[in-house]
């Protein structure tokens, strides 16, 4: 059982990476649902300037020196989803421990 739930994780993760790298550069230049209602109503410019969080890692999905647009957000897809995977999986191993 162990290893067939470790093919199917390998297998998402596949076909996730695949995705990120071939589809993401297609996406909607068009703004996301919460950017539009921001924007809509008015308080979109107060977010720009959150003390919070000043320089977000791969803003707008992109790298900023890449300057092929298609490539840096297929990258920043690549490098989202590897992050989030390692992060989870670290998760994963120290909750098991306990």
């Amino acid at each position: 059982m162990k290893s067939r739930f470790k093919g199917f994780v390998l297998i998402g993760l596949g076909i996730s990476l695949l995705v990120a790298l071939f589809l993401s550069p297609f996406a909607s230049h068009a703004p996301d649902g919460l950017e539009k209602v921001a924007a809509l109503k008015g308080f979109s410019e107060k977010a720009e300037g959150s003390k919070f969080w000043r320089y977000a890692p791969l803003a707008d999905y992109a790298f900023p020196w890449i300057k092929n647009e298609k490539v840096s957000t297929a990258l920043s897809g690549l490098v989202g989803i590897l992050a989030i995977f390692f992060i989870t999986l670290g998760l994963g191993r120290l909750l098991k421990k306990r």
